[in-house]
């Protein structure tokens, strides 16, 4: 695998380009992305398949309706999807499976350097990718990670961040003062959410932006494994005696709705698209980026090696890569688009939610997760088992 010399700083300029286009796209429109989204509906090429089927291997909660039904009615192309909660899961099903059995994938970047160990996926032919419709950055991101040997093998599809999510009539968040530390007050012991791994990083960055556990706002922790461990021993042992804190771990889109609705969680580290979900219903639910930064993620689409309805696969990105697809996956799952003049058909609801969850300098706080090196995820996982066995 050809990787940038600098994974992190790589991540930090497309998503450095991300916070510049959204916040200028939502604040003030320009005229050329008015224009693009004046193109009026998606027409699938005349060259693709108008029939058939698509196999996606999918996270549950990034094709909300009416993309599928849209994407059937214009294409006739029949589409079945096996919905996962986790990257882990996903990775389990194509190693099983030796990649048969599905068309497309949703590998996030992070994880391109697991992928291409893999061997599971097969590249693009760009000349069937509408590359120019994607917003510079985040095509950016899929090609610093996902270009092998000079081939591209992923294309965005959402991204998203990981964040502080709560119940509004439950307890009261300034953005000022929320921090991955707020999680850990007396007041919240037995209400508190989050994913183990997650919550061991939001607890390293507080840390390091409280100067009790310097560790170059967790960078230093995907440098080599002797690194990580000197950092995350002193985490963890704050986390096992703050165990009590926690009502539940939550792994999927779910049980972190039914967490916040049912289960009597006040506060907790989430991903920003279930709480804002919750929050368009009118449920009293937030969701806002702490001083620390939210944790951002580029999910996209990756095509296994067992791939067989190839031509329909193609046409399904070339859906999702409209203007009008890709805003109806943002509205529908509190997401973000990925679309240049996506921003324009979102409702007035999704902007003002966007700009509440990252207010005043939020932006440019956003803590991009860097590439993870081959030993990262089991060494990592170790800890977040010491963390849920407390």
């Amino acid at each position: 695998m050809t990787a940038p010399h600098d994974p992190h700083r790589s991540a930090e300029a497309t998503f450095a380009a991300a916070r510049a286009f959204t916040r200028r796209t939502l604040l003030a429109r320009s005229a050329a992305l008015g224009a693009v989204a004046a193109l009026g509906p998606f027409v699938v090429r005349a060259a693709r398949s108008s029939s058939g089927q698509l196999n996606l291997l999918n996270w549950s909660d990034e094709i909300p309706d009416p993309v599928i039904p849209d994407f059937v009615k214009k294409t006739g192309i029949k589409v079945n999807t096996t919905p996962f909660s986790q990257n882990e899961e996903q990775i389990n099903k194509l190693q099983a499976t030796g990649g048969e059995g599905f068309d497309l994938c949703q590998p996030t970047h992070d994880r391109a350097p697991q992928f291409h160990d893999l061997g599971v996926l097969q590249p693009f032919d760009e000349n069937k990718l509408a590359l120019g419709n994607l917003l510079p950055a985040m095509a950016a991101t899929s090609e610093k990670y996902w270009r092998w040997d000079g081939k591209l093998y992923h294309t965005p599809h959402t991204w998203g961040s990981e964040a502080i999510s709560w119940r509004t009539d439950e307890t009261s968040i300034s953005y000022q003062t929320l921090s991955y530390g707020s999680l850990w007050e007396e007041k919240y012991r037995g209400k508190i959410q989050g994913r183990a791994h997650s919550m061991l990083i939001g607890i390293g960055l507080w840390m390091d932006a409280s100067g009790k556990v310097p560790s170059n706002r967790m960078l230093d922790a995907f440098k080599d494994e002797a690194s990580f461990r000197k950092i995350y021993d002193q985490i963890i042992a704050f986390a096992v005696v703050h165990k009590p804190w926690i009502k539940q771990f939550w792994d999927s889109a779910d049980n972190t709705k039914s967490g916040l609705m049912e289960n009597g969680v006040v506060i907790g580290q989430t991903w920003d698209g279930p709480p804002i979900s919750l929050k368009k219903l009118g449920k009293p639910v937030s969701y806002m980026a702490p001083q620390e930064g939210a944790i951002t993620w580029l999910d996209g689409w990756a095509m296994p090696t067992g791939a067989k309805n190839i031509e329909q696969a193609y046409a399904w990105i070339d859906y999702v890569h409209s203007p009008e697809a890709s805003a109806k996956v943002a509205e529908g799952s509190g997401y973000n688009p990925v679309c240049v003049g996506s921003d324009a058909l979102l409702s007035a609801q999704a902007k003002q939610i966007f700009q509440e969850a990252y207010p005043g300098d939020a932006l440019q706080k956003l803590w991009p997760r860097p590439a993870e090196p081959s030993w990262f995820a089991d060494v990592r996982d170790e800890y977040a088992d010491k963390f849920k066995a407390a």
